[in-house]
């Protein structure tokens, strides 16, 4: 059977973008099964995509391929970087689309824009070697040309090394982790708004003191007292984790973006109530 490779831009589905990418996979390799992860981040939002990639990846058989391409950086000196962990392969361009999928492997825990990789546990390529890419690269459609050729040769079995120099550093997302204010509160971003109108935020439920009932939530003006368990269980808006590990804000029965008025980017404060 076929490797598995999942793809994940924000090219959307009215375009040819994505149809070339799969296409030029199965020219190299028609056996292998194409799993659309999601074509619908907003473009050029990294942040976004980073969070999506990383919440499906870890559902995928043992050696899949994660081709990932929101790059708003395509042409210009940005790496594009294979990484190889214990259970999957990446493909994509360093600009932090990666920023969640290396978490567990840097050393030390990442600060800043950068991290570096922990190499005893993977692998990680700038990919520089043309013999894998489309003759006549595009400047403007490397997904096409770089990233969905690599990807398949990948699915042939060929090492990582093949494709270009081994690198110990991959670009990080600065908004990958909350930070907290000196008054203790904790401030995170909305990272994706689904397709129930619910609030994602970079806020892990091991970024929160365990004391939920007292924790005050803001959001675009509006405040949330407590965390409820499900959706049901809340009487308008709401804030939860959800099935990802991730702090949500929802509105039961209804839209949190439209009621809040809010948007991928917009800050989340959270405080405890004293």
């Amino acid at each position: 059977m076929g490797a598995v490779i999942t793809l994940t831009t924000d090219f959307g589905t009215a375009d040819p973008y994505v149809a070339a990418m799969k296409g030029m996979i199965l020219g190299i390799n028609p056996d292998a099964r194409l799993v659309d992860i999601s074509h619908s981040i907003e473009p050029q939002n990294i942040p976004q995509a980073a969070y999506i990639l990383s919440t499906a990846h870890e559902f995928f058989p043992q050696r899949t391929i994660h081709l990932a391409v929101v790059d708003p950086g395509v042409g210009t000196a940005r790496k594009a970087v294979i990484l190889r962990t214990p259970e999957a392969d990446f493909v994509a361009p360093d600009n932090g689309l990666l920023s969640y999928v290396i978490e567990s492997y840097a050393r030390p825990p990442f600060t800043g824009n950068s991290a570096r990789l922990d190499t005893t546990r993977v692998e990680a390529v700038h990919i520089t070697n043309p013999a894998f890419w489309r003759p006549g690269v595009s400047a403007t459609f490397h997904g096409r040309d770089i990233f969905a050729p690599v990807a398949a040769h990948l699915s042939l079995g060929i090492p990582p090394a093949e494709f270009g120099e081994a690198i110990d550093t991959l670009s990080v997302l600065p908004s990958a982790k909350p930070r907290r204010e000196p008054d203790g509160t904790l401030v995170g971003q909305i990272l994706h708004i689904d397709h129930f109108g619910n609030l994602i935020t970079n806020i892990r439920n091991t970024d929160l003191p365990g004391d939920y009932e007292n924790l005050v939530i803001v959001v675009r003006g509006k405040e949330i007292n407590g965390l409820v368990t499900t959706y049901a269980a809340a009487e308008g808006l709401c804030a939860l984790i959800g099935s990802s590990d991730y702090l949500e804000i929802a509105l039961k029965n209804s839209d949190a973006a439209d009621f809040t008025g809010a948007s991928i980017g917009d800050e989340v404060k959270i405080s405890v109530r004293v």
